[in-house]
């Protein structure tokens, strides 16, 4: 069976995407939108669980799995080849198991699109969205994973933009695709200058042969790359785009993008700082660390900030990415200083942050959509009470808010213990400037998972408890059941990878070791009921954790019992010195962030705007209402894309000088330019 799915499954999964394209299409063509959309969803679904069954298969083999199309049709070259070791396994199981819970929440919110918009559309992209990631990351050569890559753009890009009335949503599209294919130009420099010195775009050439490359040209090529997967993964400051472009999607491809889609610059992160250059200086790892230490900081303070529920969520993944970048940073430090060890289990902290992530947070935008569709509003401050009528999103929603805050005993908790870990084994065995950065890594986390856990009380608190605060609540219903299956699925994977952590991290401790080509023995099983041990340095035992957890809640739920069982209980309305309780005296999220945004002015500069109508002008101290607007300007703008920006424009126009609309200037440049090209061959 295993043999089956590792020769078959490959094919099989992306015929099921470019199916539910074309036919998507085809339907659409026909006038049967409703018929386009369910049934792009249905065979993105069943190609999802095919993926999902062959990434899982290729795990358990332990073999890399080679295919190569481009032979088999004759043409006599590798561009088509792909190859799919445990690294490109792993990622293609959870870009999979992803797409089939986003799948059926899109099914399910049909509804909300038919009659609006032309659903063909949505279905052909859809698809070829999903299966250009899988092809990014199981390409076996630079020209077929750009190719994959800028069809994994261009189709994200006509999703973020599909609900075109919106003018804010398609300047998001033209904002994140600006930004997608500046980063695509960086990621093309780099290749061709691996290909100036090694001449081939294969992989395994590039990975034999990455000695041809001085010194000097290796760290230019990785800094190329950084910048152009930066972009993709929304590190600070390259994460204008994605607070703009998460949120403008529909939900369940919003839960695609900032779940999956930013992963596969982390996988290329890997090949490239890990795998091409499996030696490269220290000060890249320090970089790297440097690099999540900021992203991971001003992620969460920049949520916090944030009204929008789904800009609220889209900030938390440059959090998240800036965690993993602190796992893949001390990886880097550990196997540049010749401590495999220690690499191995930074690696796989950071290959576990990366599903987790994509777990919990997938969970969270569908329970956001839940919320959306039921609300018909994104803004928070509207919210209130939907506890009463949405208890199944309510629940979803708070599983995922618990995991993304690091609280055990679920997964977000476990991946995150491994990277302190990690980061402490650096502060114990290294010299004393990685031991600075390192610590400072270990700071930013602290201080990440408690914003975080703050940011999720003001955003759970203020959506689902206390009173109404607006008319949003009166048409507001449960989802359907589909749409709620979706959210269960995430939702137990998030319990399972918490609980399950003993049996999870070997497998991807076997991943990390093979893409140093370190691993000999086979994929190792091991029982959940097993403890994590890190040598001599810290263990856990997440079932331990759980049945502590679980022992502490029946302990206070009985003392609870026995000390108040006998007291007469007395339901009463509340006293409010005579005047009925309303909305307006809940806590906003506004007044929830104002404090804490207020210990970080330095860095966040927040503006504060106050609005006050009083009865009359004689009753000052009588306030008829009183608004408070909170917001963070845009420092990236102001300071860096702004000014750059002004300054292309302003060569632009010098450059307009050249344009004199006469034929033989321009044949004069032409020749200009191939004699320059000439000479510079001969050389």
């Amino acid at each position: 069976m295993i043999e089956m799915l590792v020769t078959y499954g490959f094919f099989a999964t992306l015929g099921c995407f470019i199916a539910g394209a074309l036919l998507s299409i085809i339907l659409s063509g026909r006038g049967a939108e409703k018929d386009s959309w369910l049934f792009a969803h249905a065979l993105a679904v069943f190609g999802g669980l095919l993926g999902l069954a062959y990434g899982t298969a290729v795990l358990i083999s332990g073999e890399a799995v080679t295919i190569q199309i481009g032979g088999a049709l004759g043409f006599g070259s590798n561009i088509l080849d792909f190859r799919i070791d445990g690294l490109a396994a792993f990622f293609f199981a959870f870009i999979s198991g992803a797409s089939v819970a986003a799948s059926l929440f899109g099914a399910g919110s049909l509804k909300h699109f038919l009659g609006a918009y032309r659903l063909g559309a949505f279905g052909f992209f859809y698809n070829v969205f999903i299966g250009g990631m899988l092809v990014v990351v199981s390409a076996d050569n630079a020209l077929l994973f750009l190719f994959g890559w800028e069809i994994m753009a261009i189709a994200s890009y006509f999703l973020v933009i599909f609900e075109r009335k919106r003018e804010e949503n398609v300047r998001a599209g033209v904002l994140y695709i600006l930004i997608s294919q500046l980063g695509a130009t960086f990621l093309l420099a780099a290749f061709l200058l691996l290909y100036r010195f090694i001449g081939s775009w294969d992989f395994d050439t590039i990975r034999a042969s990455i000695d041809l490359v001085p010194p000097l040209w290796q760290n230019t090529i990785l800094a190329l790359a950084l910048v152009g997967l930066a972009s993709k993964a929304g590190v600070i400051p390259l994460h204008i785009w994605l607070p703009e472009a998460h949120p403008a999607a529909p939900s369940h491809v919003s839960a695609l993008m900032s779940g999956v889609m930013v992963k596969t610059a982390i996988f290329m992160i890997i090949r490239f700082f890990i795998e091409f250059f499996p030696t490269p200086h220290m000060h890249w790892g320090l970089l790297l660390i440097a690099l999540g230490a900021v992203s991971s900081l001003l992620g969460v303070l920049y949520a916090l900030s944030e009204h929008d529920i789904k800009r609220l969520l889209a900030f938390h993944s440059v959090e998240n990415i800036g965690i993993i970048l602190l796992g893949i940073g001390a990886a880097v430090t550990f196997f540049s200083l010749g401590i495999p060890v220690a690499g191995v289990v930074a690696l796989a902290a950071a290959l576990y942050h990366t599903v987790n992530h994509a777990l919990f947070k997938g969970l969270l935008f569908l329970s956001a959509g839940s919320v959306v569709h039921a609300t018909h509003t994104r803004n928070m401050e509207e919210y209130g009470g939907l506890i009463k009528v949405m208890p199944w999103t309510a629940a979803f929603f708070l599983i995922g808010a618990f995991a993304i805050s690091g609280l055990p005993p679920l997964n977000g908790f476990v991946s995150e213990w491994l990277t302190f870990q990690s980061l402490f084994a650096g502060i114990a065995l290294l010299p004393l400037l990685p031991k600075i950065v390192f610590l400072a890594g270990a700071s930013s986390l602290v201080f990440t998972g408690g914003l975080a856990a703050a940011c999720f009380v003001k955003a759970f608190g203020t959506t689902f408890l206390a009173r109404p605060r607006s008319s949003a609540r009166e048409h507001a219903h449960e989802s359907s059941l589909i749409i709620l299956v979706s959210m269960g699925i995430l939702a137990a994977f998030v319990v399972i990878f918490g609980l399950a952590a003993s049996s999870i991290t070997p497998v991807l401790a076997h991943i990390a070791e093979g893409v140093r080509g370190l691993a000999e023995n086979p994929v190792p099983l091991v029982s959940p009921a097993q403890t994590i041990g890190l040598g001599g340095f810290s263990a856990l035992s997440m079932l331990g954790v759980a049945a502590a957890l679980g022992l502490g809640i029946l302990l206070a739920y009985i003392i609870t019992s026995l000390t108040s069982g006998r007291q007469k209980v007395t339901v009463s309305r509340t006293w409010n010195c005579g005047t009925p309780l309303t909305s307006r005296m809940e806590i906003t999220a506004t007044s929830f962030s104002r404090s804490l945004i207020t210990i970080f002015r330095r860095v966040l500069r927040p503006t504060m705007q106050s609005e006050v109508e009083y009865h009359d002008a004689v009753s000052r101290y009588f306030t008829k209402s009183k608004a408070v607007h909170l917001s963070l300007p845009d420092l990236y703008r102001m300071y860096l894309y702004g000014p750059a920006t002004a300054l292309i424009e302003r060569g632009a126009n010098k450059a307009k000088r050249i344009q004199t609309g006469n034929l033989n200037t321009y044949l004069l440049y032409m020749f200009l330019t191939l004699m320059l090209l000439l000479l510079w061959a001969l050389k």
